[in-house]
């Protein structure tokens, strides 16, 4: 089911004079940030992390402000609490915006801890997430705005579906894996 969704929406952004990708060429973005998009408009970041059985993994989309779709996923290599992998997924796609000189950001989880955390409306006192908040706080320096957004699960399903999409991939660990 969340897989389909991902591809119901991509099947609907299909553009016209497509042309396949060469996989012979070194493929290492699948778009870039408008050049002509004026100073000041908001661009969002929706973010979900999952920890479960079947491992950790995270999926963040950055939404430009006409609506453009920048996804992104990873499977994390290490044992973690559903909890870390909301803050990795959001760590993850800051970045991202800052990668792309984004200044003005909107962010929304469906992670109630993790959004008012990063708000500072609730405390961090687990020892494991006070640097996941740290890093955060210093990364949100490179904005000139950034708001951070609690959204139930049921409208945050396209970053549920990438963090899903990446428990499906298998990497070997051996090769170099450029981003996509």
């Amino acid at each position: 089911m969340k897989g389909s969704a991902i591809a119901d929406f991509l099947a609907s952004r299909a553009l016209e004079d497509y042309e396949p990708v060469n996989f012979n060429e070194d493929l290492m973005y699948v778009a870039i940030t408008e050049e002509d998009m004026p100073e000041g408009h908001s661009w969002k970041l929706n973010f979900d992390g999952v920890s479960n059985a079947v491992g950790n993994r995270v999926g963040a989309i950055l939404i430009s402000p006409n609506g453009d779709h920048y996804p992104f996923t990873c499977k994390l290599d290490f044992d973690c609490t559903n909890n870390m992998a909301e803050y990795k997924a959001c760590i993850m796609g800051i970045r991202a915006a800052i990668d792309r000189e984004i200044k003005v950001l909107e962010v929304y989880g469906d992670s109630a801890l993790v959004i008012y955390q990063l708000k500072g409306e609730w405390e961090t006192r687990d020892p494991k997430l006070i640097s996941y908040r740290k890093l955060i706080l210093e990364l949100i320096e490179e904005f000139d705005d950034i708001t951070f957004h609690y959204l139930p699960r049921d409208e945050n399903q396209m970053a549920d579906a990438l963090a899903t999409l990446a428990s499906m991939i298998k990497v070997n660990e051996q090769e170099n894996m450029k981003p996509i």
